[in-house]
């Protein structure tokens, strides 16, 4: 892909990410890294909305978190991203937002649990920051951020929000929208007075490598995409 089709597709995706309820005011933001530069990322501009995003406004930033191309304003949690770029090679997208219901099952201290099909794709595999409620700032702090998150798709800040990859763009706007699923499905059936037992654990690991097959991720974000773009 060329870096002006990586854009669109990073412009497609905020606008996905909204219409999934993800965006809370201007605070989330997504960013992707360059194929040809994997120490630049492409990442959404502070003050706009995820579905605000243009070809205009987009940044261009190396693992320091320093802006190299662009003049839009860079969003000071800009470093959730460079520590997760420098720590996990595989990464190829990570999105920060606020979903409400992932907010809800962090400030709970629960684990998630595989209460519903969305919630196998990350069976013992999420990490939680709890270091702080404030933002991300610094790099030491986005640097406790990708070491919570470890090998997974996601972790959950505490009180705040949740950083979710993805070796594409697909795969991490996917995986946020199945967690805060798998979230809302927990948090309403514990609210109702508490949940059966999960399946048992070679059910939900068979289920989770199926629905984590790549073709899935673009499957899904098409569908999404199809959506968006015929409501514009």
């Amino acid at each position: 892909m060329t870096h002006d089709e990586i854009k669109q597709k990073l412009i497609l995706a905020g606008k996905v990410l909204v219409s999934e309820g993800q965006d809370d005011f201007t605070r989330g933001h997504i960013s992707v890294r360059l194929p040809d530069d994997p120490s630049r990322f492409f990442m959404k501009p502070h003050s706009v909305g995820l579905d605000e995003v243009t070809m205009a406004n987009i940044l261009t930033i190396d693992l320091n978190g320093d802006v190299v191309a662009g003049t839009a304003r860079r969003h000071s949690e800009v470093f959730i991203h460079s520590e997760i770029f420098k720590a996990r090679a595989d990464v190829q997208c990570v999105i920060h937002t606020h979903p409400t219901y992932a907010v809800a099952l962090s400030a709970s201290g629960r684990p998630l649990k595989c209460l519903s099909q969305p919630g196998a794709l990350f069976f013992e595999a999420l990490g939680v920051y709890g270091d702080t409620v404030s933002l991300i700032r610094t790099p030491a702090a986005g640097k406790g951020v990708a070491t919570a998150l470890g090998p997974h798709r996601a972790v959950l800040l505490k009180s705040h929000g949740v950083a979710v990859v993805g070796a594409s763009i697909e795969e991490a706007v996917i995986n946020a929208i199945m967690l805060e699923t798998a979230a809302k499905v927990q948090m309403i059936a514990e609210a109702s007075g508490g949940a059966a037992p999960e399946f048992p654990r070679a059910d939900i690991e068979k289920l989770k490598q199926e629905i984590s097959q790549p073709e899935q991720f673009v499957i899904n974000f098409n569908y999404l995409a199809r959506r968006v773009q015929g409501k514009a």
